[in-house]
């Protein structure tokens, strides 16, 4: 959880300005955008699919650049 400690010089302005800037590095309003919505089993299955032809493009990809180094 992002918190900012202040002090006397600090005004408003300025320290809504540090603790945006901190959410933002911590990703908070990525993941609550991300946990909004509900994700059916459709939803997950496609997800998994296309995360598994991700994964072995890139192992191919890899055996393919390793070889051509032989």
């Amino acid at each position: 959880m992002p918190g900012i400690k202040l002090t006397q010089k600090d005004n408003f302005d300025d320290a809504y300005r540090k603790f945006k800037r901190q959410c933002d590095r911590n990703l908070i309003v990525t993941e609550a955008r991300a946990r909004q919505h509900f994700e059916t089993a459709t939803e997950k299955r496609k997800k998994e699919k296309i995360a598994a032809r991700k994964k072995i493009l890139k192992k191919l990809y890899m055996l393919r650049r390793y070889e051509s180094r032989l």
